[in-house]
């Protein structure tokens, strides 16, 4: 049993995507919210939400004095960030619990997978090193083992996978919410059979408030349908869901994407061959409270948000999809 009394609660981040799901979670739940960053991100926040400005790893001064029952701490992606918080706050960070990554993981040997999983090793890899797509699941996990040496039994650790919804500075979900909202042939990037998992920050958060309100110790993941859909079934429930009459999905065969520019291009594509990674087991996380909306909630919820913006740079355009079709 826990306790449902209010707590104050500090998120380390908290304007935008995942940290504003956590810190409006804490707040529809009742809890004392506070959020630190560095100001800069537009946000929608309550004012009943309390901004602390600063600079985690040069201006730690606005935490200065502040005791929280509970720090969920955001944006970790180097071990110094994790140092310089408790070097400035100690135990005045309560329990505080990690938002990690399933890319901390080392591949799996197969799917369905659970948390016992081996980490990534450090290696020769800097554990400050610049976060890079190379780097990123590395140092993710040195920020799991820094948490542990310096809070102890005080930490969880939540590890989701691509997390989607609305306010996804990422934009790699809202691709597919925008493109398949103007139908047409839409290309796709195969094989379609490979595994995809995801989890909408507001689930995210309201699952990492609920491990805060019971001091959960240890690691659980965070992610949606579990055995995974595949890559072309969740396309296709989005089509279904918001396509125009007559959209079509066109599988792009990997043989046609070998350039790693198409990453970026096609986002949430996890390459040419399926990975266990995104074929996790969500058993634990659902045993401890995890409750999960629709896929078509995340898509609405994305397409309002992102209704008016401009086409990024960087996503596929137009001239760039027509010449993929036009070749397969």
């Amino acid at each position: 049993m826990y306790s449902r009394s209010p707590m104050k609660i500090l998120v380390i981040g908290g304007s935008s995507f995942v940290g504003r799901g956590i810190a409006l979670a804490a707040h529809e739940r009742g809890h004392d919210v506070s959020v630190f960053n560095r100001g800069e991100t537009p946000t929608d926040l309550p004012g009943a939400i309390t901004r602390l400005v600063g600079d985690r790893r040069s201006n730690l001064s606005a935490l200065g004095g502040l005791s929280f029952d509970a720090t969920i701490d955001a944006i970790a992606y180097q071990r110094r960030d994790v140092e310089l918080l408790s070097e400035a706050m100690g135990e005045r960070v309560g329990y505080y619990l990690q938002i990690s990554s399933i890319s901390a993981y080392q591949d799996p040997v197969a799917d369905h997978g659970d948390e016992s999983n081996p980490l990534l090793e450090l290696g020769d890899v800097d554990p400050n090193a610049e976060v890079t797509a190379t780097t990123y699941g590395t140092l993710k996990a040195e920020c799991e083992r820094a948490a542990e040496e310096l809070f102890g039994s005080r930490i969880g650790i939540v590890r989701p996978t691509y997390v989607i919804g609305g306010h996804d500075k990422t934009l790699r979900f809202p691709y597919w919410v925008a493109r398949l909202q103007c139908g047409g042939r839409v290309a796709f990037p195969g094989p379609r059979t490979n595994a995809m998992q995801w989890i909408d920050a507001r689930d995210l958060g309201n699952f990492s408030v609920l491990l805060s309100e019971q001091r959960y110790h240890g690691a659980v993941h965070a992610l949606g349908s579990s055995p995974a859909l595949s890559y072309g079934e969740t396309l296709e429930r989005i089509a279904s869901h918001l396509a125009p009459s007559g959209t079509t999905l066109v599988e792009i065969g990997p043989e046609g994407l070998d350039d790693a520019s198409w990453y970026q291009k096609f986002p949430l594509w996890s390459g040419p061959t399926s990975s266990s990674a995104l074929n996790m087991s969500n058993a634990k996380a659902v045993s401890l409270g995890l409750t999960l909306r629709s896929l078509e909630e995340s898509v609405d919820d994305t397409a309002t948000w992102f209704a008016g913006r401009e086409w990024p740079q960087h996503w596929l355009s137009r001239d760039e999809e027509i010449e993929l079709l036009n070749s397969h």
